[in-house]
């Protein structure tokens, strides 16, 4: 007889074949992330298992965990087997995970190049709906002062005032600035108005003596550099 591992009980399974078990005898790198979601609600339906639900969860999303941080309980619960509680759980573990990559930004304070800005500012704006548009304030090592939201906007854009840029600068004793925005429709190239604001930052820093060293564009999984481009 052939047995449908889908619809067999964990418990039934080979030792090595258990989420929890495996991640006891192989360690957590082992474990698929359908067999991690599956440690987290614990049990599927009647009819599969918790790997199997886990599964068809992450194949509703193209695989994309990403996207599973986006997923409301409401959500989750569109999944037979998957009520409020083990909604909770995912939607908890996605946002500790969320968390720790911006404390872990938080603790590589010097900038090196557009890649290192890009990893401090992407879990703060990377999966927005909305478009926001930040400043990096940095000294004369390039190490970060401070990270300051200039304004919030609709999809569509944002508004951006110079003033509040270099008065911010000037209090942080800044010698550098970089601009930092996301794209919510995931495209990366930079607009005209993305253009136009980079070159009159520049201009108005150039006067202030705080140079503009990048203007990085930041969607969910990539980033577009004015420096790397060439365009500043």
């Amino acid at each position: 007889m052939i047995y449908n591992n889908n619809s067999m009980s964990i418990k039934s399974w080979a030792e090595d074949d258990r989420p929890r078990e495996k991640l006891l005898l192989k360690g957590k790198a082992a474990l698929s992330d359908a067999e991690l979601i599956a440690i987290l609600i614990g049990s599927g339906s009647r009819n599969e298992t918790a790997v199997a639900l886990s599964k068809k969860i992450l194949a509703s999303i193209d695989n994309n965990l990403n996207q599973l941080g986006k997923m409301s309980v409401a959500d989750l619960q569109k999944f037979k087997g998957i009520g409020e509680a083990k909604a909770i759980s995912i939607i908890t573990a996605l946002e500790l995970g969320r968390r720790r990559r911006l404390e872990e930004a938080t603790e590589k304070p010097q900038i090196t190049g557009s890649k290192a800005v890009f990893e401090i500012m992407q879990p703060l704006i990377g999966e927005l709906h909305h478009e926001e548009f930040w400043i990096v304030y940095l000294n004369n090592s390039n190490k970060v002062l401070h990270k300051e939201q200039l304004s919030k906007g609709g999809l569509t854009g944002t508004l951006v005032d110079v003033r509040l840029v270099f008065k911010k600068g000037i209090e942080l004793f800044s010698t550098a600035i970089i601009l930092c925005h996301n794209h919510p429709s995931g495209k990366l190239q930079p607009s005209q108005a993305d253009k136009s604001i980079t070159s009159k930052l520049k201009l108005a820093g150039e006067t202030l003596d705080i140079k503009v060293l990048d203007h990085i564009i930041i969607t969910e999984n990539a980033y577009f550099s004015f420096a790397d481009e060439n365009l500043l």
